[in-house]
């Protein structure tokens, strides 16, 4: 059979067939996700009626959506910058919570200080939290060629135990009742929100991060070094690029980011730090990432829709469904869209002595 399947590269320069091909990936995974619900007993258009209703049909809905959007697109657009770099950084997770825990440390130590003076800081204890956290994989690929896939993954786990540690032991609120929390902040370490809403500051902080960093990554030299870096690192040694500086400065600034986004959602949403405080953004920003395209424009309104699909996960439990019915969508749409890429670069043919054959068998 394999000697009659041909694959053929071909060059896609259609823009309007190569976003049919994306979108016709994640209707697939929608098609697939409504035979599992048929599967399970459920009707799979009453679920995404009512997840789209949950997520997108109410002021409450659509601010929820912007809340889980933050971390997502900020977490996002970190691993964005490590994957432009060809670099494999799998760890924003665990760089959300070391950023989290730093972000959390500055807000228990100097909670008398305004939120003028506080919030900056904290912002800058999650940058290097991130960055720090990053900066051991990326150690590890620059000197010795550890896979920093491994690595970051790792990392991940190191950085959740660290906080179970943390609110389990050190920080953990004397009058939490026994919860793994830390005390509440004060209420300078917390992030301004708008109106009544729990929408907060951090879309704002989210979207001039994105227009900076795709400033930063087709504007300026830096962001041409590791572009060139990562389609070719001799090319770009033999340039003069110093590439290992630049594998340990890029992953730095991807898991910098990230930490941001740790920060976010401590002092905007729970206001302490408490054990599990991602439900697994930093996995999620690596499907919007690739989704996005490495785009932070783009990055944007898929971190949106992403944020919707949370959000209507969580509705879509009155009906009965767990909400990782939303996670197992999001892994459908990442499999299915990653699987349409590629035949934006590749043509699958079947050669017609296959069917020739088939007809001499039957005839025989």
């Amino acid at each position: 059979m394999q000697k009659y399947l041909k694959v053929e590269k071909r060059n896609m320069n259609n823009q309007y067939g190569m976003f049919a091909i994306r979108i016709g990936g994640i209707f697939v995974a929608l098609v697939l996700g409504a035979i599992f619900l048929i599967f399970s007993g459920h009707a799979p258009i009453d679920v995404y009626v009512t997840m789209i209703d949950g997520a997108f049909g109410s002021a409450y809905g659509v601010n929820e959506t912007i809340v889980k959007t933050i971390p997502l697109l900020i977490a996002a657009l970190g691993v964005s910058i490590a994957f432009r770099m060809k670099l494999w950084n799998i760890g924003a997770e665990g760089q959300i919570y070391a950023g989290g825990i730093m972000a959390s440390g500055v807000a228990l130590s100097f909670g008398d200080l305004p939120s003028l003076l506080l919030i900056p800081m904290m912002m800058i204890a999650a940058f290097l939290g991130g960055a720090l956290w990053a900066c051991v994989p990326g150690i590890a690929r620059s000197f010795w060629g550890t896979n920093e896939t491994i690595t970051t993954l790792m990392m991940n786990y190191v950085g959740i135990l660290w906080v179970d540690y943390l609110v389990f032991g050190p920080w953990k609120d004397p009058k939490g009742y026994n919860f793994p929390i830390t005390a509440e902040f004060s209420p300078s370490a917390f992030l301004p929100t708008f109106g009544g809403t729990r929408v907060h500051i951090g879309i704002v902080i989210a979207i001039l991060c994105s227009f900076v960093i795709y400033i930063l990554l087709n504007k300026t030299v830096w962001g041409y070094e590791i572009r060139v870096a990562g389609e070719n690192s001799d090319v770009a040694k033999y340039a003069g690029m110093n590439v290992t500086k630049n594998i340990i400065l890029t992953l730095m600034v991807s898991g910098g980011i990230a930490g941001i986004a740790g920060m976010t959602e401590v002092s905007g949403v729970i206001h302490r730090l408490q054990s599990n405080f991602s439900p697994g953004y930093g996995y999620s920003a690596i499907i919007i990432a690739w989704l996005a395209r490495l785009n932070p424009i783009a990055a944007i309104f898929v971190s949106f829709l992403f944020g919707g699909l949370i959000v209507g996960g969580y509705a879509v439990q009155t009906s009965g469904l767990p909400a990782s019915v939303a996670l197992m969508l999001q892994g459908l749409i990442l499999f299915c869209v990653l699987g349409a890429e590629f035949f934006t670069g590749y043509r699958v043919s079947i050669d017609k002595r296959f069917f020739s054959k088939g007809e001499a068998k039957i005839n025989g």
